[in-house]
């Protein structure tokens, strides 16, 4: 589904903030991606959905090389990969159900079954009395599961998830860590990119570490041979 060989990225010209990086990302995986602050992390999944694209080496992403994908096709690929920003980037003028709607919207989906499927999330999520309100009147926490809710509602190809529980109390993040679960266990390929190494501890699932640009593999992931 993914995959990076010795992929490097800089901006403008400066270092290198990412090197050398290679792994494969199989349907209906589940990865951890922690690190230092400044490690790369963001980077990384920014190629992954494809807002950057690397300064060298190779992304394969759903069986297309990008460096030979043309460029009109780009918005049908980003249209299977769900997103959770650390930003939550919800719409201001909308509210949280059209929000949450949207991208069964432009997929094409019915609106009888486009007010079933988002109120039983919203409702998942400890959002189901706040549907008419504007994400500008939600706490902090509540725009979090709002925007997780918009990003896996189409039951996406690949989930990518930057802090989705960082604003959450734990027992929310746990009902949000099960959420991710169902998904990958029904064919999703999961990416969470963490510092909390407590859920990472709880939850048991191969853990990637990026430090200083480079990718490794941690202690409490599954072996290398099994990952790359």
């Amino acid at each position: 589904m993914v995959r990076f060989e010795n992929v490097g990225l800089r901006y403008e010209g400066g270092p290198e903030v990412l090197q050398d990086i290679s792994f494969h990302i199989d349907r209906g995986s589940f990865y951890f991606l922690t690190g230092p602050s400044g490690a790369g992390k963001s980077s990384l999944l920014k190629l992954m959905y494809l807002s950057l694209l690397p300064t060298r080496g190779r992304i394969d992403l759903f069986g297309n090389d990008m460096r030979r994908t043309p460029r009109r096709t780009l918005p049908e690929l980003r249209r299977r990969i769900g997103i959770v920003f650390q930003d939550f980037r919800l719409l201001g003028h909308m509210s949280v159900f059209d929000n949450v709607a949207l991208p069964l919207r432009i997929a094409g989906e019915t609106e009888q079954r486009i007010r079933d499927n988002v109120s039983e999330l919203l409702d998942w999520v400890g959002l189901g009395d706040r549907l008419l309100d504007n994400p500008r009147w939600l706490s902090g926490g509540e725009q979090q599961r709002a925007a997780i809710a918009r990003a896996v509602i189409t039951k996406p190809s690949l989930l990518l998830a930057d802090e989705p529980t960082g604003n959450v109390d734990d027992r929310m993040g746990n009902r949000l860590m099960r959420l991710f679960e169902e998904l990958h266990r029904t064919g999703t390929a999961v990416v969470v990119a963490t510092h909390n190494h407590a859920l990472i501890d709880r939850f048991r699932h191969p853990c990637l570490r990026l430090y200083e640009g480079r990718l490794t593999v941690g202690s409490d992931a599954i072996p290398q041979s099994d990952t790359f």
